[in-house]
């Protein structure tokens, strides 16, 4: 039964004609508080579900403040890790939430964040491994945000990084993983390659412009990636509603970049 309960919530979160999906993280709010474009989440949600988005994605507060009861629908994934921007380490991430409590509120996934190569991989492996077990009884997707961050990493997008991260939250039961775009599809195809679940790529830092960020997701799903999970580029952007569009076309409309911009 709990497959069932997997496959139904997946098709919340996944297109089922396209088979990808738009999912806006939300989840800044715990590391950064009330930042630009998070301060009215509610406003915010509705400006991606008009856009399109499959999906936001965030902590138990998008839920109980944030997923309004208006507008379009849009899926929900509640992020169970959490540190802040105040603390030690902030890339030291620990569960704040639990599957359960994420059902209680009307999930239709969870999501973790592991740092490979960091310092306290293990704990953070652990958890996931454990969320995993959790998610496989109740029948919820898992997201695995897994990037690669630590002493031994010379970059964040390297490949050879990248493509192992990937591989570790397939490996350790994720349902789907989030990751870093190496910068070019050739690259890229080589951690689709190696990651026998579906992989969304992350928003990286801010792009200078709009075109920017639709060529990189038409880039990455010319080579088998399911679509985006994407936060400051989108909500922080100038017009949310019109980005999300565009995005959609591309991801849903297989449309170029420049087919995109055509509004």
């Amino acid at each position: 039964m709990s497959e069932i309960g997997k496959s139904v919530r997946m098709e919340r979160i996944f297109d089922r004609n396209t088979g990808n999906a738009i999912i806006i993280p939300m989840d800044h709010g715990v590391g950064a508080g009330p930042i630009k474009g998070l301060i009215d989440m509610p406003s915010t949600v509705n400006k991606v579900a008009e856009g399109g988005a499959n999906a936001v994605l965030g902590h138990m507060g998008l839920a109980k403040h944030g997923h309004r009861g208006y507008g379009r629908d849009v899926g929900l994934i509640i992020h169970l890790s959490g540190s802040t921007a105040l603390g030690p380490d902030p890339n030291h991430k620990v569960l704040v939430t639990t599957v359960e409590e994420a059902i209680k509120v009307g999930a239709d996934a969870v999501s973790v964040h592991i740092n490979v190569g960091a310092d306290d991989e293990a704990e953070m492996l652990q958890d996931l491994g454990y969320t995993a077990k959790k998610c496989d009884e109740w029948g919820m997707p898992l997201l695995a945000m897994t990037y690669p961050r630590g002493a031994k990493v010379v970059s964040e997008t390297d490949v050879e990084y990248v493509k192992h991260a990937a591989r570790v939250g397939a490996e350790l039961g994720a349902d789907i993983v989030k990751t870093s775009y190496t910068g070019d599809p050739d690259s890229f195809k080589e951690v689709i390659d190696g990651c026998p679940v579906p992989v969304v790529i992350a928003g990286g830092p801010q792009m200078d412009t709009e075109k920017e960020i639709l060529e990189m997701v038409y880039d990455a799903l010319q080579v088998g990636c399911k679509g985006v999970a994407m936060g400051r580029n989108v909500f922080q952007s100038d017009n949310t509603t019109r980005l999300v569009t565009r995005i959609s076309k591309v991801v849903h409309g297989e449309m170029t970049a420049d087919e995109a911009m055509e509004d």
